[in-house]
């Protein structure tokens, strides 16, 4: 407790906390937080009280390791921690319509997605308190971009550049106190694009804005908030402000196209074919933190069914385009066409669209994280939608997660069994512990042929120190397909408590059988049971609800195996079983039975 006397209009306290818990991200201890208490007396009475949550803590970005090397690592507490998570946008199109209960369940799914840190975007807004205090008390770190976007601004204008000095102002006043609070970021992509587009002659005005990420903010953050890293621009840093060797980078090679590495003066190209825009090319990607990458994946079946009028419900109506948040509609076209195939029809299309994001995903996120600790970040784009549509989120509008947020919990998880296979060549088998304790276990490669066949198997004695990425094991592709076609053929790298899933050839390759699942429903304990007479792809549970919560879904199936999931509402509502829909890329049947 400390007591001051007001002195006209400021007064200053200060207060001990002897051996202090400290706030943590939830992934690798407790976000602890205390309540500070402030009442204002006046002649022996309280006329003014306040209580407000804080957390100790120390952040910083290391931007040189120990040999001497860029890097750009978070450092929490003195420890090193690499940035699983996603780029946040509006919840909405109206925010004033939003409850805090919708805030409170999307930073929810985050944390149960293995996510300790969200960006904020900085075309978006400056989020409302309920998102920071949930932040704060999830154990989940916050990039905070200012509000300049994409955009040239009026920096020659006093009265502009006041109005600005006054938003910059408040805002770092009003956010400096939150513990979840990491970094300050001037802009997004500003920098970068007009430096650019200038070297394209596609600009030949000045960098309008420039000012204010160079100068007034620094000026502002030095004054208000010294404590905190702040960052002009992302991306930013290096011989180009999307430079791998500097910085933080935005993956734009995947999905855009475009062609990197470049350097200041070269024009932005473009490889605009399946190659060029293909997932494959994050495994060339040697960036220190990748703040910005991703693709499309339509929405949910019900999402789309409740905006999308009957008669235009079809692959290809111009609603269903108007619904898509690229006008480059051809681009999730490349790559599905490069791992999918091309989608004959809607249901084809919804499946395949949503395989290809999260596989994308998966497989550019596991690559960086083996890559630690060179890399220290991966922050997808983006994590939520403020219309129903196709976009880059992996959870749609009506909070129903896509594929790709499901395999989130999987490669977002502190531990992380992956393997690191291209077609033809060797299996390295590699182990990502990014818990401070060491991890220690028994890990299995497994291969089954889809009718469920086990063909080969072997097992390690693995040790893995705190906060590392290690390969541990290297397997032929021969030796482990043990006489089996490859597009036959699925493996599984599995612990005790982890399994991750892999097929030796990209999807429209690969040779199924037919599925028929066997469903059962406990209507009582909200619960069903799936399982299949062979290996089913993706299945996939659907009900005519938003904001339904399964355990899990979009999952691969072996024969022999049974999957039982939890079924809930966020917001308590009845689970509409009569709805229930369950179905996998290959099945031919679903059998449905009350348990």
């Amino acid at each position: 407790m400390a007591r001051v006397k007001v002195d006209g209009k400021k007064a200053t306290a200060v207060l001990e906390v002897v051996d202090p818990k400290l706030w943590w991200t939830h992934d690798i201890g407790t976000p602890h937080l205390y309540e500070l208490k402030v009442e204002l007396f006046a002649d022996g009475e309280v006329v003014e009280d306040r209580r407000e949550d804080f957390g100790i803590r120390t952040i910083e970005v290391r931007q040189t390791d120990e040999a001497g090397n860029h890097s750009f690592t978070f450092v929490l507490n003195g420890e090193k921690v690499f940035a699983k998570g996603a780029n946040w946008i509006p919840i909405d199109s109206f925010i004033g319509a939003v409850p805090d209960s919708r805030y409170k369940h999307l930073i929810r799914m985050s944390k149960d997605a293995n996510m300790n840190m969200l960006r904020v975007w900085g075309g978006g807004i400056y989020e409302k308190d309920v998102f920071y205090e949930e932040c704060n008390r999830l154990g989940i770190l916050v990039w905070q971009d200012f509000m300049f976007s994409c955009a040239l601004y009026p920096d020659y204008n006093k009265n502009f550049m006041a109005n600005v000095r006054e938003e910059i102002t408040h805002v770092v006043k009003r956010l400096r106190n939150h513990p979840c609070l990491a970094l300050w970021c001037g802009n997004n992509e500003n920098d970068w694009l007009y430096e650019a587009l200038a070297s394209s002659g596609e600009i030949p005005h000045p960098f309008y804005g420039e000012k204010i990420y160079h100068e007034l903010m620094p000026e502002l953050l030095q004054e208000l908030d010294p404590t905190r890293l702040f960052w002009p621009s992302s991306p930013f840093g290096g011989n180009d402000h999307n430079s791998r060797e500097q910085g933080d980078s935005h993956n734009w090679q995947v999905w855009h196209g475009n062609i990197e590495p470049r350097v200041f003066g070269e024009p932005q190209n473009v490889n605009y074919s399946i190659e060029g825009v293909s997932f494959k090319n994050f495994k060339n990607d040697t960036t220190l933190f990748a703040s910005e990458f991703g693709m499309h994946a339509s929405s949910n079946r019900y999402t789309l069914e409740r905006n999308i009028p009957q008669e235009q419900f079809f692959w290809g109506s111009e609603e269903m385009a108007y619904r898509n948040k690229d006008i480059h509609h051809p681009k999730g076209i490349l790559l599905m066409e490069g791992y999918t195939g091309t989608p004959k029809d809607l249901d084809e299309y919804i499946s395949f669209s949503m395989l290809t994001q999260a596989e994308g995903l998966k497989y550019g996120i596991e690559h960086y994280r083996r890559n630690k600790p060179h890399t220290s970040g991966a922050l997808f784009w983006q994590l939520n939608d403020c219309w129903p549509g196709t976009s880059w989120s992996v959870i749609d509008y009506y909070l129903l997660p896509k594929a790709s947020y499901h395999y989130a919990r999987k490669f977002y998880s502190p531990v992380l069994l992956t393997l690191d296979h291209e077609p033809g060549k060797e299996i390295n088998v590699w182990v990502v512990n990014d818990r401070l304790e060491s991890y220690q276990d028994e890990i299995e490669l497994a291969v089954y042929h889809f009718s469920g066949e086990k063909v080969f198997s072997k097992q390690w004695q693995v040790s893995i120190e705190a906060n590392v990425a290690k390969q541990v094991a290297a397997v032929l592709e021969g030796e482990a397909l043990n006489g089996l076609p490859p597009e036959e053929a699925v493996m599984a790298i599995r612990s005790k408590d982890y399994e991750n899933i892999y097929y030796f050839r990209d999807q429209k390759d690969l040779r199924f059988g037919e599925a028929e699942l066997r469903v059962e429903v406990n209507r009582e304990s909200n619960e069903l049971s799936v399982s299949s007479d062979v290996l089913a792809r993706m299945v996939t549970i659907e009900m005519d609800i938003e904001q339904l919560v399964l355990e899990d879904n979009f999952f691969d199936l072996l024969p022999g195996k049974t999957k039982i999931l939890k079924v809930e509402q966020a917001q308590g509502k009845d689970i509409p079983w009569d709805s229930l829909r369950v179905k996998a890329i290959n099945s031919v049947n679903t059998i449905l039975a009350e348990g």
